[in-house]
C-alpha cells in the first residue's frame, strides 16, 4: 500500500503538472494570436493617426470574455510612446499605461489574476507603436480546479480499492502463516517435534511448510541420537570417575616429587650464586695478600738491616772502638730506613683497611650512609692487584659531594661483576680498554649508575638472555655464567631497581642501573666524621 499510495501520488503529481502546463500553453497561445490581430489591424490606423476607427474596431474584442483590457501605444515624431486607443470589458476598469514596461511585457506574463503581454505594432517592417493585452485567469483557474478535483477523486477512488484488494490478498497469505505460527508455538511448548505442517493453496507457503516438517524431522533424529550418547555418556562417566581418581592420586604425587625438586635446585642455584661471591671474594684475598706481601717484605729487610746496624753498633761501643763518623752514618741510616719501614706499613695498613670494608660490604646487606666515589676508590684500590698488569683505564665522572644511605654491599658486588666482565670478556684480545662509569641523581631519590666501555660488545643473540643463569661465552673455561645473574639478583632485589642493557656487536656495551636512595647532605657527613 504504502508503494502504490507514493507511485499514484507521483503520477498524479505530474499529470496534474502536465495538464495545468498546457492549460497555461493554451491561453499564451490564444492571448498571443489576439494580440497579434490587434497589432496587424491596428497598424495602418497608427500610422494615420486614426484612432476614432480603431476603438470601433477594438469593441469586436467583446466577443471574447477573457479579454479585459487593451491599449494600443504609438510613438510620436519624437520616438517617444503616447497613448492611442483603448478597451475595457465591461465592468471591468481600466488599467494604467504600461510604458515602462514594455521590454519587461515582451513575453507574457502570468499575474496574481490576469496574463498580460506587449505586442509590438509594425507597417512595412517599421515600428510604429504597440498592444498591451490584459486576459482574465477566471477560465484557466476553473479548468485547473476541475483537474485537481478529478485527479484526486480518481486517486482516492484507487487507493481505497487497492487497500480493499490488499486485505483480501493478506488474509489468503496471513491465514497459513497464522496456522504456521501457531504450531511453532505449540512445538516450542510441549516439545513434540512429532508434528508436521499442513499443506496450503499457495506453492511459496508448501515449499516453506516442507522446509519446516524437514527441518523437524532432523531436530527428532537428533535428539534420539542425543539421548543415546547422553546414556553412552553416563555409562562413561562411571568408569571414568575411578580412573579419575587413580590419576588425581598419581598426579598429587608427581607434584609433590617435582615440589621438592624445585626446592632442591633453588637452593643449588642459591649455593652455586653464594659460591660465586665466595669465590671472587677468595680471589680477591689472594690478589690483597700478594699486594700486601711487598710492603711488608721492603719493611722486614729494612728492619732487617737496621738490626745488624745496630749489632755492629753495640759491638763497636762494646769494644770502645765506636766513631763519631760511624754513629752519624747510624743515624742517617736509621732514618731512612725507619721511613722506608712506615712507608711500606701505611701502605700495606691502607690495602688493609680498603680491602677489610670492602669485604665486610660484599658479605652485608645493611644500609649505610657512604660517599659514592670514596667507595668507587676502596673497590678499585681492591681491584688493583688483578688490573695493575693490565693496560686498561677506568674512569669515574662522579662528584665528591655525593653522598648517600643505602646498601653498599650490593653496590661492590655490582660494579665488582661489571668491572671483571669487561676485562674478561668485553676487553679479549684489545691492547686497551676503556670503562666509563657515570654516577649522577635523578631526582631527589633516585641514583643512575651508567657503565659504558669500548669492548667488542655482546652478540644480539646472547643481548637478550644475558641476566638468564648460566649464559657465558666461556664455557668449559672456567665461567660459570653466574655473573651478570647474581648483578640483576642484586640490582633488583637487593636494591629495588632495575638494569637494562644496551650493545652492539664492535661497538662496546652500556648498562644503566637505577635504584631508590636518600641522599645525605655533605655538609652533615663533614661535621660528623
Amino acid at each position: 500500500m504504502s508503494i502504490t499510495t507514493v507511485a499514484l501520488l507521483f503520477a498524479s503529481a505530474i499529470s496534474l503538472y502536465v495538464q495545468i502546463s498546457n492549460y497555461k500553453e493554451e491561453m499564451i497561445d490564444e492571448a498571443t494570436t489576439f494580440a497579434e490581430l490587434i497589432s496587424h489591424n491596428a497598424a495602418s490606423g497608427v500610422v494615420f493617426n486614426d484612432n476614432v476607427t480603431e476603438e470601433q474596431n477594438l469593441k469586436a474584442l467583446s466577443a471574447a470574455g477573457f479579454i479585459h483590457n487593451v491599449h494600443i501605444y504609438k510613438l510620436n515624431p519624437a520616438n517617444e510612446l503616447e497613448f492611442f486607443a483603448s478597451y475595457n470589458k465591461t465592468g471591468q476598469a481600466p488599467v494604467r499605461a504600461m510604458f515602462d514596461r514594455i521590454e519587461t511585457l515582451s513575453v507574457p506574463v502570468f499575474g496574481p489574476d490576469a496574463l498580460e503581454l506587449i505586442q509590438p505594432i509594425r507597417q512595412d517592417g517599421i515600428l510604429v507603436g504597440y498592444v498591451y493585452l490584459r486576459a482574465s485567469l477566471e477560465a484557466l483557474n476553473k479548468l485547473t480546479l476541475n483537474t485537481v478535483f478529478i485527479t484526486l477523486s480518481v486517486l482516492l477512488l484507487v487507493l481505497v480499492f487497492s487497500f480493499l484488494l490488499t486485505l483480501r490478498l493478506q488474509k489468503s497469505i496471513t491465514h497459513p502463516i497464522e496456522g504456521l505460527v501457531d504450531l511453532v508455538q505449540q512445538i516450542s511448548r510441549k516439545k513434540s517435534y512429532s508434528s508436521r505442517a499442513q499443506k496450503s493453496n499457495l506453492k511459496e507457503l508448501d515449499i516453506l511448510a516442507n522446509a519446516f516438517n524437514g527441518m523437524l524431522e532432523k531436530i527428532e533424529e537428533h535428539i534420539c541420537r542425543q539421548e543415546e550418547a547422553e546414556e553412552e555418556h553416563r555409562r562413561l562417566n562411571l568408569s571414568l570417575e575411578e580412573k579419575v581418581n587413580q590419576r588425581t592420586i598419581a598426579l598429587k604425587e608427581a607434584n609433590k616429587e617435582l615440589i621438592q625438586t624445585l626446592e632442591k635446585l633453588h637452593q643449588f642455584q642459591r649455593q652455586i650464586v653464594q659460591n660465586e661471591k665466595m669465590a671472587s671474594l677468595g680471589d680477591m684475598v689472594a690478589g690483597v695478600a700478594h699486594e700486601v706481601n711487598t710492603p711488608i717484605g721492603l719493611g722486614v729487610t729494612a728492619s732487617t738491616m737496621m738490626l745488624d746496624r745496630l749489632a755492629q753498633l753495640q759491638k763497636d761501643f762494646e769494644s770502645k772502638n765506636l766513631k763519631a763518623s760511624s754513629l752519624a752514618k747510624f743515624i742517617n741510616e736509621g732514618e731512612e730506613n725507619l721511613n722506608i719501614i712506615y712507608r711500606n706499613l701505611n701502605r700495606a695498613a691502607e690495602l688493609i683497611s680498603s680491602f677489610k670494608q670492602v669485604a665486610v660490604d660484599q658479605t652485608s646487606e645493611s644500609t649505610r650512609v657512604f660517599c659514592f666515589t670514596q667507595l668507587m676508590d676502596e673497590i678499585l684500590l681492591s681491584m688493583r692487584p688483578r688490573l695493575k698488569k693490565l693496560p686498561h683505564e677506568i674512569r669515574v665522572y662522579c662528584s665528591r659531594e655525593l653522598y648517600i644511605e643505602s646498601k653498599a654491599g650490593p653496590i661492590n658486588q655490582i660494579m665488582i661483576n661489571l668491572i671483571m666482565n669487561s676485562v674478561i670478556h668485553g676487553f679479549e684480545f684489545m691492547e686497551k680498554g676503556l670503562v666509563d662509569i657515570y654516577v649522577e641523581m635523578q631526582g631527589e631519590s633516585k641514583l643512575c649508575i651508567r657503565y659504558v666501555d669500548n669492548g667488542k660488545g655482546i652478540p644480539e643473540h646472547l643481548c637478550k638472555r644475558i641476566f638468564d643463569p648460566f649464559v657465558t661465552t666461556k664455557r668449559g673455561q672456567g665461567g660459570s655464567g653466574l655473573g651478570m645473574h647474581l648483578v640483576y639478583n642484586l640490582v633488583t632485589q637487593a636494591l629495588n631497581g632495575s638494569i637494562t642493557v644496551t650493545s652492539e656487536e664492535g661497538k662496546g656495551v652500556e648498562f644503566q642501573i637505577v635504584f631508590p636512595v636518600r641522599r645525605v647532605e655533605a655538609s652533615g657527613m663533614a661535621k660528623s666524621s
